[in-house]
């Protein structure tokens, strides 16, 4: 199936200790969106943007986007829509093409402003983590340092108890960030998981101190390709989500030397890479 990819992991529980078991992952890769537009004397093909989804349904995917962000008002602005295969050495990475009629009107400065292409993201997954590694540091990551299982499994307990936002409205993602003995260094919340990630980064910038005690970031839902990202560009060697990672997230964080924990409870976890660093 395309929309899984099976691991192999180490999989901690408290009743069974550790076991070794291919785990099934949502699979994570991106999507360009091209468009051609304009008159039929002055067509122009340009990319629109590249957005991280799961492939399948990917032409009802871009006709939402399309529709949703206002680019077009109804289905017949549409020409013609039809998949390009863009794989490269990944095997991965795929291109919508989109040709619209001549009475659609797209201000392309505007568009420029509206959508953020980041340059981490690439037109297939091994190009999206070349980017990622250009910026790293090349000893990243010693296996240093190590947290025991008993204090992984506490982390989310602990995470949530200081979610002062979530305690009122249940309705909030947040980013801890622990030293080696569990112990809360700071914590971030928002409605977005990748804002919360974003106001902690920004935080521990103002606060390099935290550094040299910071182990693990702990993340209150799943673990994306973007949030793997953020994690080793702001040096944290030890990532864990209570939810699940995607299979790009995986790949970057073997690649990055990132240990990557996810299906965090108070009783089990999984590994997914960096197994050395957990006790």
């Amino acid at each position: 199936m395309d929309g899984y990819r099976l691991y192999p992991i180490f999989r901690f529980d408290r009743q069974h200790g550790w076991q070794n078991n291919p785990d099934p992952v949502t699979v994570e890769e991106p999507l360009e969106i091209r468009l051609t537009f304009g008159p039929e004397n002055l067509r122009e093909n340009r990319s629109l943007a590249i957005t991280m989804r799961t492939p399948g349904q990917d032409q009802d995917l871009v006709r939402g986007f399309l529709f949703s962000e206002g680019l077009i008002q109804h289905i017949d602005q549409i020409r013609s829509i039809h998949p390009v295969d863009t794989r490269r050495e990944s095997g991965r990475g795929h291109t919508i093409d989109v040709h619209l009629t001549p009475d659609v009107d797209i201000d392309w400065t505007s568009i420029e402003r509206h959508f953020y292409l980041t340059s981490s993201c690439g037109v297939c997954g091994k190009a999206s983590i070349d980017a990622v590694m250009r910026h790293l540091e090349s000893d990243l990551f010693p296996m240093e340092p190590k947290l025991a299982a008993n204090t992984i499994l506490s982390l989310p307990d602990k995470l949530r108890q200081q979610q002062s936002l979530f305690s009122v409205t249940g309705g909030i993602h947040a980013s801890g960030l622990f030293d080696q003995d569990g112990e809360l260094l700071l914590l971030r919340e928002d409605v977005g998981r990748h804002n919360a990630m974003d106001k902690l980064v920004g935080s521990l910038l103002t606060m390099p101190a935290l550094r040299k005690n910071m182990a693990a970031l702990v993340l209150s839902g799943r673990a994306s390709f973007e949030l793997v990202q953020k994690a080793l560009l702001s040096n944290i060697p030890i990532l864990i989500a209570v939810g699940a990672p995607s299979s790009l997230a995986i790949d970057l964080a073997d690649e990055g030397g990132l240990t990557l924990i996810g299906f965090t409870g108070s009783d089990r976890f999984n590994v997914y890479t960096g197994r050395q660093r957990v006790e």
